[in-house]
């Protein structure tokens, strides 16, 4: 008998301001406290954090920078260093590669987890999924993990003060909750958790569709808005739940042609969810979808400041370079996922389309 298993987070604190929780809700997990993320991600909230933790007296053991890919090696790095140090609660920040290793070291070590998102570029700070590359960047896999965060702590303000790809990454990522479950799905035939799942999935195209631009709006001033706090809420809430009801089976071609895009060097350093946001017009290209409903989803894209054509992603790619892409994204589960068999002319296809609409639309990256 199949036991679909929902793992999700034991608690959110979402909203202006939710950093001012955090001491506290540490404090109920435990007495020794690291902090663990990138470089600028740590300089950017460790004073904040430093200060709930003293206001709470739960002791502060410093902070520990990730090394930039949640690969096997950094995982089993940070967990000999959690036992060593003896920590109690693990505070992760920065983006999903930094939280993704946190969570999967914190599961190695059953120490918990409080994600401290820094950027908003992906769902992971709510998702029992780790997503594994290689030490070079290329995706390796994705895990599931027997148990979610203890807490999530979603703070607008601070994420108003990011840089502005990185909300355009989590809109790409989170777009893709719509797009793809659509593509994959029957969506006549949908029952109990199949139609949670789409509706969480569609509720996020939803919120992105109307707040988008203004929520990049707030980002480039630095101040939270209503708009911001619906986008969060799609990026982290609605997107993370999508994941959780259907344990992360609901992605399609958008992932694919992202993984495809880490097997080239130079297209992996760009981050997740502006690649899957590029994926998403070629999903709809290879659907056949009209040339109205793929202009439309130009549009939102580039209000989003999402990358419409290749040479938004990266200068200089040549066909041998998009062979090897296509080639890695015809081979992930990801693409298995689309209704029908896919060929190398078809995704070759779709992205051809999108590029002859962008550049006929005039639909440029900002």
């Amino acid at each position: 008998m199949f036991t679909h298993r929902l793992v999700f987070p034991a608690s959110v604190l979402r909203g202006r301001g939710a950093i001012k929780h955090l001491g506290a809700m540490c404090g109920r997990l435990g007495q020794r406290t690291l902090l663990v993320g990138g470089k600028r991600a740590i300089a950017s909230v460790e004073a904040k954090v430093a200060d709930q933790l003293e206001q709470q007296m739960v002791s502060y053991l410093g902070s520990e920078i990730f090394n930039g890919e949640c690969c096997q090696q950094e995982i089993n790095r940070l967990a000999d260093i959690f036992r060593t140090q003896g920590v109690e609660v693990i505070i992760a920040t920065g983006g999903g590669k930094a939280l993704d290793t946190a969570k999967a070291a914190g599961v190695a070590c059953n120490i918990p987890v409080v994600t401290l998102p820094s950027i908003a570029g992906t769902c992971s700070a709510v998702t029992s999924l780790a997503f594994r590359y290689h030490e070079d960047g290329e995706f390796r896999d994705m895990v599931p993990l027997p148990c979610g965060p203890a807490a999530a702590v979603i703070d607008a303000d601070l994420l108003a003060a990011s840089p502005l790809p990185w909300l355009s990454a989590g809109i790409g990522d989170t777009l893709a909750k719509w797009y793809e479950y659509r593509a994959i799905s029957d969506l006549t035939r949908l029952t109990g958790l199949a139609g949670v799942a789409r509706t969480n999935s569609e509720l996020c195209y939803t919120l992105i569709e109307h707040f988008a631009a203004d929520a990049c709006f707030a980002v480039q001033d630095g101040k939270a808005n209503n708009a911001l706090e619906q986008v969060l809420d799609a990026i982290f809430l609605y997107a993370g739940l999508t994941s959780i009801m259907s344990n992360g089976a609901h992605t399609g071609a958008s992932h694919a042609l992202y993984e495809g895009f880490t097997a080239c060097a130079k297209t992996r350093h760009v981050a997740h969810g502006l690649l899957v946001g590029y994926g998403n017009l070629c999903l709809l290209a290879l659907e056949g979808r009209s040339d109205e409903e793929l202009q439309t989803a130009l549009a939102l894209a580039r209000a989003s400041a999402i990358p419409t054509q290749l040479s938004h992603i990266a200068q200089g790619l040549t066909e041998q370079d998009l062979a090897v892409i296509i080639d890695r994204s015809l081979s992930t589960p990801d693409m298995a996922n689309m209704p029908g068999d896919v060929c190398f002319a078809d995704v070759r296809g779709a992205i051809e389309r999108v590029e002859g609409l962008a550049a006929q639309t005039g639909l440029g990256f900002k």
